[in-house]
């Protein structure tokens, strides 16, 4: 039977040959948990009466949404996920400063092409970026997951998207994704895996790999991923990890459907609130004003993100009356862009760069917004509410579109102000 890559992960775990829409239960090779969900991790085991749990070396805990806490809730919470991790001999707790759950499972080599891993976050389809698949489940199934070692899924339908052509210059993974969420819409791949496969895909990097499968959850996606190849290989070999053979789709695997998308068509795209597929062209948002410009989170807050925001604010400042934050996604990326004069620059143009993590992305804290504001972000989402007020507007853009909007006062296409 030819199977897509989910399949074939999906069949490995299970033990036995599986095609889409199968329910099997299984132990993914990875399960981490956030801070923001730890809590109640602790809650159920507590209530049910757990005193061991089945694969602590499966397991990670990592506190980035309130990094630091912000209120005494919050330092609890986090207080009760490190007693966690004592009580269950669990050794893979990255506390706060060193980031982001996804970027820190790359970046590391902790997720390899061909693994599985679930996360209480659903941005997790980031890991897609290296040749693995990651779904986010909810904090009473990651108790039982913890406890028993496997859960109950149904493998997804796989849709197939062409990638053709290179980006232009000025113009990012953000825009391309962007691109086709307008053409896939935020329903288009409900309960289903993205496969990204075509010519363009071996131009693009692993930071833009993760930024394309990171918003496969904005088309809903259960998983979004790249087949592993010699830019992942390179990325492994970078960290002194042989990988070795990387699963891949069997030639006539079936796909749901297919899409094409050739990357140098693309130009700057932003969504427009408050849904992800409200996409536009930057060029036709000119004139919206902003209050406050934020570049960080899972989907661009890697290094290149801030050194192409960097590239445009270089003896710049941003514009009176508009404040930007920069959240590194991790402690690696922060130090990265100190050594490189990155975070020189950025807080020389005027911006404010926080600790790394989810930082303002849910609303959380460290740029929350208030009544009547518009933010411009690089974050994934755009909903009512999404940072912090009902009140306030988001706009979502490349690093790239961030920065030059930050620097002109209003939605700007980055390509115009070079």
């Amino acid at each position: 039977m030819s199977m897509t890559l989910a399949e074939k992960i999906m069949s490995r775990l299970a033990g036995r040959p599986a095609a889409a829409g199968d329910f099997l239960e299984l132990g993914p090779d990875w399960t981490f948990s956030l801070d923001d969900g730890i809590g109640l991790v602790d809650r159920y085991f507590r209530m049910y009466g757990v005193t061991r749990i089945a694969a602590p070396e499966k397991i990670a805990v990592f506190f980035d949404h309130f990094a630091p806490a912000d209120t005494p809730l919050h330092a609890h919470v986090q207080k009760l996920g490190r007693e966690l991790c004592d009580r269950f001999g669990i050794t893979r707790l990255h506390d706060v400063g060193e980031g982001i759950s996804h970027q820190i499972a790359v970046e590391t080599g902790l997720v390899r092409p061909g693994q599985m891993v679930t996360n209480t976050d659903s941005h997790t389809t980031t890991a897609g970026g290296v040749g693995a698949v990651g779904c986010g489940i909810g904090v009473a199934e990651m108790a039982y997951l913890w406890t028993y070692g496997k859960l109950w899924f149904m493998v997804p339908e796989s849709i197939r998207i062409e990638l053709t052509g290179r980006l232009s210059d000025g113009v990012f993974a953000k825009d391309a994704v962007l691109a086709l969420l307008g053409m896939i819409s935020a329903r288009g791949a409900l309960y289903a895996s993205v496969e990204y496969h075509g010519s363009a895909i071996a131009g693009l990097s692993i930071p833009e790999r993760m930024t394309l499968c990171n918003m496969g959850i904005e088309m809903g996606a259960k998983f979004a991923v790249v087949p592993g190849d010699e830019v992942t290989r390179a990325h492994y070999a970078g960290l002194g990890i042989d990988v070795g053979e990387m699963p891949q789709p069997d030639p006539g695997a079936r796909y749901r459907s297919a899409h094409c998308l050739d990357l140098s068509t693309v130009e700057p795209m932003v969504s427009a609130p408050h849904k992800v597929d409200n996409v536009v062209a930057a060029t036709s948002l000119r004139g919206v004003r902003i209050n406050q410009a934020f570049l960080g989170t899972c989907t661009n807050g890697r290094f290149e993100d801030l050194k192409a925001a960097a590239d445009i604010l270089r003896g710049r400042r941003i514009a009176r009356g508009v404040r930007m934050v920069v959240t590194p996604a991790s402690k690696r990326v922060y130090i990265q862009a100190v050594r490189e004069g990155v975070v020189e620059t950025l807080i020389e143009a005027g911006c404010t760069v926080t600790t790394p993590g989810c930082g303002a992305c849910a609303g959380i804290h460290q740029g929350v917004l208030t009544e009547n504001e518009v933010c411009v972000s690089s974050s994934s989402r755009n909903f009512l509410g999404r940072m912090g007020n009902r009140g306030a507007s988001i706009y979502l853009g490349s690093p790239a579109t961030v920065a030059a909007s930050a620097l002109t006062g209003e939605i700007t296409d980055p390509r115009s102000v070079n």
